[in-house]
């Protein structure tokens, strides 16, 4: 096979610095698939892995992006075959396995989803480990007893990939849900995605109590730091909160009040190590469309509207400008 292209991480003085290079199959890691990528996606780990704004690379040099869909060019485990659409979603892609910026992947076969019937490539890598995230935390309320009856779901970075995605998902299940965000030019394409109420961060008062007004049945959560401790400050009784990201900070100072006197529960959510029966059953889900009836279903219905593409010359670009927040939605690169 010629040189293909490849986004590759590097450690230069001590700071990660990713660029363009010309590879080949064997210069990629081992693995029994490989996939022709046709695209892949941007999620804020991405950004932080290819500017080193976070300490997330595990070896170097490495091709970046933790996501990709594709068409099997070669496979030696007999569950996959050429021409075989498919999808890869975290492991180690993009952190100690090269990922899918790159026209390329070799990956294991462990690692490799068949595309499932009702998404095309590109539908895959618009939700991507966002959405997948997202569908993830939403099962995980769901078998801690939360339904739309309970009350309000909170969601916060509102406008972010995995937010943006969940918002959809939540209100196609009916829950009456509220977006906490801190871009006020973002409420129409909020309501849009179905929020039934916006609470505009710089109108939060968090307040110092160990418990405060008890004010949500769910919570799912990208901020971390203040914002979830406030969060289990706020919960109803037997409130459960999905977290999922730290875009406000790492650390988390709360009490045990919460949880003994509310019986609040606090739920990590790990997309990259998910289990292939569970991993393939949320992936089901998010093919499944709601307005067949199916309760299960959460594939949502206006990727349009939160999914813009880039072709593979300019992902660069994107890496800064997801990290100054001045993306909404998905990002979506045309690799193929």
């Amino acid at each position: 096979m010629n040189k293909f292209s490849a986004y590759r991480i590097f450690e230069e003085n001590g700071q990660s610095a990713g660029r363009f290079v010309e590879l080949s199959l064997d210069d990629l890691d081992p693995g029994e698939v490989v996939i022709q990528t046709h695209y892949s996606s941007v999620n804020y780990k991405d950004a932080l892995a290819a500017t080193g704004a976070g300490k997330v690379m595990r070896r170097f040099p490495c091709v970046g992006g933790v996501d990709a869909a594709g068409v099997v060019v070669s496979s030696s485990d007999a569950r996959f075959k050429a021409g075989d659409a498919v999808i890869v979603t975290g492991y180690g892609m993009g952190v100690d396995h090269d990922g899918g910026f790159a026209e390329y992947v070799r990956v294991p076969a462990d690692w490799v989803v068949p595309l499932p019937q009702g998404l095309t490539l590109f539908d895959a890598m618009a939700i991507g480990t966002a959405g997948f995230a997202a569908a993830l935390s939403i099962h995980r309320l769901e078998q801690n007893e939360l339904r739309p009856e309970n009350g309000k779901v909170i969601v916060t970075g509102a406008t972010g990939g995995v937010a943006s995605l969940a918002i959809q998902m939540l209100a196609q299940l009916g829950y009456h849900v509220v977006a906490l965000t801190g871009k006020d030019s973002e409420h129409d394409y909020l309501k849009s995605l179905g929020v039934a109420e916006i609470l505009p961060r710089k109108e939060l008062v968090m307040g110092t109590h160990p418990l405060e007004k008890a004010q949500w049945a769910g919570a799912l959560d990208a901020v971390g730091g203040e914002t979830l401790a406030w969060l289990t400050r706020t919960m109803r009784q037997d409130g459960v909160i999905a977290s999922f990201g730290n875009a406000g900070g790492i650390e988390l100072h709360t009490t045990v009040m919460p949880f003994i006197l509310r019986g609040v529960r606090l739920i990590g959510i790990d997309s990259a190590a998910t289990a292939m029966p569970l991993r393939r059953e949320i992936w089901r889900r998010l093919a499944t469309d709601p307005s067949t009836g199916l309760r299960t279903g959460l594939r949502p219905q206006l990727l349009a509207q939160v999914a813009h593409s880039v072709p593979f010359a300019d992902l660069p670009q994107v890496f800064p400008q997801m990290l100054q927040g001045r993306l909404r939605g998905r990002t979506v690169v045309g690799i193929k």
